[in-house]
C-alpha cells in the first residue's frame, strides 16, 4: 500500500499518498493554555509542508491558529462549514485557500479525493458557544483509503458513514484524566476498529499534552492508552495490523487484503 503515515503527536498526522501530502489538525505548540507538551519534540518546520490541511472541528487543540499561520501561502485548508464565522481569526489567514465542507462533501486535492464524514463530538469553539460548525472526520482516497477520525465517540452508523477503508487513524485518549461524551478511549476505539474493519490502524490523540500540575492525577491516562488500544484491538479486531508510533515516526502500512 503506497501510503505513508507520520504521527507528529496529538491529532496531527501527515498522510502522504500518490505524492500528495495531507496534514491533519496541526498543533505545533509547546504549550496551549493549561496544556504542556510532555512527550515528543515540537514538530520541525517540514511538518507544516502540505498540499492540503484538514481541520476536524473548532476546538483550539485541533483548530490552532498559530499553527495554521505556519502553513505556506496558497495551502488548501479544509474546515467544517461555518468555521470562519465562528473563528474570526481564520479570516485573517488570507494567504490560505479555505474550503468549507459538511459531512458528505468531497474535495479534490490533486490526485486525491477527500470526503468529509460525520463525527459524534461537540463542534463548538467554546464550551458554551453557539454550535456553528459540525465536527467531522475525513476519508482520504488515492492509492489507499485513509480515515482520519478527528475527535468522535462511537455511533451506530459509523461503519456505513465511513465506508470501506484501508487505514484508520483513531483517537484513543485525550489531554486530561477524564474523557467526556463524544470521545474514544482505548476500549471504545477498539470497538470502532472492529466496526470499521480497516487493514491497518494508527492510534493518535494520546500521550502528547497534559495539564500543568496534574502529573500525579491518574498519570496512566496519559501514558497507557496506546498500549491499551493495541491490547484491546488484538482481542476485538485481531485481523487489523495496529502500528503504535512514536512522535515523529512514520509507517507504510502493509498491502490491503
Amino acid at each position: 500500500m503506497p501510503v505513508e503515515i507520520t504521527w507528529w503527536g496529538h491529532a496531527t498526522c501527515t498522510v502522504e499518498d500518490s505524492g500528495v501530502r495531507v496534514l491533519t489538525d496541526p498543533l505545533f505548540a509547546r504549550r496551549l493554555a493549561h496544556l504542556r507538551r510532555r512527550r515528543g519534540a515540537v514538530p520541525p518546520p517540514a511538518a507544516a509542508e502540505a498540499d492540503a490541511v484538514l481541520v476536524s472541528h473548532l476546538h483550539s487543540d485541533h483548530l490552532h491558529l498559530p499553527s495554521l499561520a505556519r502553513l505556506a501561502p496558497g495551502t488548501r485548508l479544509i474546515v467544517p462549514r461555518g468555521a470562519p464565522r465562528a473563528v474570526p481569526g481564520l479570516r485573517r489567514l488570507s494567504a490560505l485557500h479555505i474550503t468549507e465542507v459538511d459531512a458528505g462533501d468531497e474535495v479534490r486535492v490533486k490526485d486525491l479525493r477527500v470526503r468529509a464524514v460525520p463525527a459524534l463530538h461537540d463542534g463548538r469553539r467554546l464550551p458554551m458557544g453557539p454550535h456553528r460548525a459540525p465536527a467531522l472526520g475525513f476519508v482520504i482516497t488515492g492509492e489507499a483509503r485513509t480515515y482520519f477520525a478527528g475527535d468522535t465517540g462511537l455511533f451506530d452508523t459509523m461503519a456505513d458513514a465511513v465506508g470501506p477503508v484501508d487505514v484508520a487513524l483513531l483517537p484513543v485518549g485525550g489531554w486530561g484524566p477524564y474523557l467526556g461524551q463524544g470521545h474514544l478511549d482505548a476500549g471504545r476505539a477498539a470497538q470502532a476498529l472492529a466496526r470499521i474493519s480497516p487493514h491497518s490502524a494508527v492510534p493518535v490523540h494520546y500521550g502528547t499534552y497534559w495539564p500543568i500540575g496534574m502529573d500525579g492525577v491518574r498519570p496512566h491516562e496519559f501514558h497507557a492508552p496506546g498500549e491499551e488500544f493495541v491490547r484491546q484491538a488484538a482481542r476485538l479486531a485481531p485481523e487489523v495490523a495496529v502500528h503504535r508510533l512514536a512522535h515523529g515516526e512514520s509507517v507504510r502500512p502493509e498491502a490491503a487484503r
